[in-house]
């Protein structure tokens, strides 16, 4: 297993325009280390980052691992792209929801090839590399005969790295990883799930027991959950699924996540995706709400279901502004479905969601859940401007929590 990190000259850093300015004076750097500390530790992680380069004492002061684990982790929307390794300067270009900024996070230490960031679990970011070190000609060589992937986990604040157990390009290509705490991964295709656990150090695979390819799953916990199309070639039926980590080979496995009370409320979305919503108790069930129940019908504008894993009961959690739903499609009762026809993306998680599409250049639709549980006020809806890096009109992200708090 190959590990390294960043020389301290090269250490990564975030690059947020505007901060980072060196004082203008240094009696700072008379202070005892434990009076800095409780100083600089009023500062977000963002401006702790910025702050490093100053000066050697700040350098040193906030280089301490116990006084960075100690700070709150940075919640950022970082955007895929296939090509990131592409650059000179290869990186990860992350929004701050919270200040709408944007934020670069350098992956230079990385020494592949080529790479695809997938998915994030606490502070580790996860991504598809090619397993041969760009460094060796012969390990290229290899490579491009074996057609061999991995998975790498790596913590872009500190530069640290790890490849775990090499995969076939098949799961690469047609694979959804889903990274949980502690160093859990899976991969989930239409016929297999393999799960992978730091202290085995390789991949088990477990048999997948869905009536059909399992779409948007995601990690809630201890448990899976996805949708299936459980219906016929001309009309979509979507049911929800779940399954907890430890059953994943066991004799009950996946099982249908139902109650009679519910009726018909998934009949009423073209191609639903689940997210995780605020709390890590709720699901989100987002797609293109149908205007009729007939199978060709429009979508009027894209809806957002909540369910209380707690009750077991859905909420209306909000609807897109029909001026925002405009934006996706050609005007006229032609408008595409939203996510029915592959014109809208929708990622996010903890109860946030971004869209994108290939008419809406250069920007996001947001969506953030009501911070009162229970609250059915509709969210907040907005516009998120100023992407960097990517000339393409469409996006796809997932959230990342950067910090100190892991490594691989």
């Amino acid at each position: 297993m190959h590990e390294t990190h960043a020389d301290d000259d090269s250490e990564a850093s975030v690059e947020v325009p505007g901060l980072g300015a060196p004082p203008s004076a240094s009696p700072i750097q008379l202070l005892p280390q434990d009076v800095l500390h409780n100083v600089l530790g009023r500062l977000t992680l963002c401006e702790v980052l910025a702050c490093r380069p100053v000066c050697r004492t700040f350098r040193d002061a906030l280089s301490s691992s116990p006084f960075l684990a100690s700070l709150s982790p940075l919640r950022l929307l970082a955007l895929r792209h296939p090509r990131a390794a592409a650059s000179p300067h290869p990186s990860l270009h992350a929004l701050d929801p919270s200040f709408r900024r944007w934020i670069r996070l350098p992956l230079s230490f990385l020494p592949f090839p080529s790479f695809s960031p997938v998915t994030a679990s606490p502070s580790l970011l996860y991504l598809w590399v090619d397993a041969a070190p760009s460094s060796s000609a012969s390990a290229v060589a290899t490579f491009a005969k074996n057609h061999t992937k991995s998975l790498a986990v790596c913590n872009p604040l500190t530069g640290f790295h790890r490849l775990l157990p090499p995969l076939g390009s098949a799961w690469s290509r047609h694979g959804t990883v889903l990274a949980g705490p502690d160093g859990a991964v899976l991969v989930v295709t239409e016929l297999a799930t393999l799960s992978y656990a730091p202290g085995p150090d390789r991949w088990l695979k477990f048999p997948l027991s869905l009536p059909s390819k399992p779409r948007s799953p995601i990690l809630m916990a201890d448990s899976v959950f996805a949708l299936c199309d459980v219906g016929t070639p001309w009309r979509s039926q979507w049911k929800l699924f779940s399954c907890r980590l430890g059953d994943l080979g066991g004799v009950r496995g996946w099982a249908p996540l139902e109650q009679q009370e519910w009726g018909n409320v998934f009949d009423i979305f073209k191609r639903p995706r689940l997210l995780a919503g605020a709390g890590g108790s709720r699901l989100l069930l987002i797609g293109g709400l149908r205007s009729s129940f007939a199978v060709d019908a429009p979508c009027s504008t894209v809806l957002i279901l909540r369910l209380d894993l707690a009750t077991m009961e859905w909420d209306d959690a909000g609807r897109m502004p029909p001026e925002m739903y405009r934006c996706f499609g050609a005007s006229g009762p032609s408008v595409a479905a939203a996510g029915g026809n592959n014109k809208v993306k929708v990622f996010g998680g903890d109860g946030k969601v971004w869209f994108s599409g290939k008419r809406v250049k250069g920007k996001l639709a947001m969506w953030e859940e009501e911070e009162e549980v229970g609250k059915s006020g509709g969210g907040l809806w907005s516009w998120v401007e100023g992407i960097p890096g990517y000339p393409e009109a469409m996006y796809r992200g997932f959230v990342f929590d950067a910090g100190f708090t892991a490594t691989p």
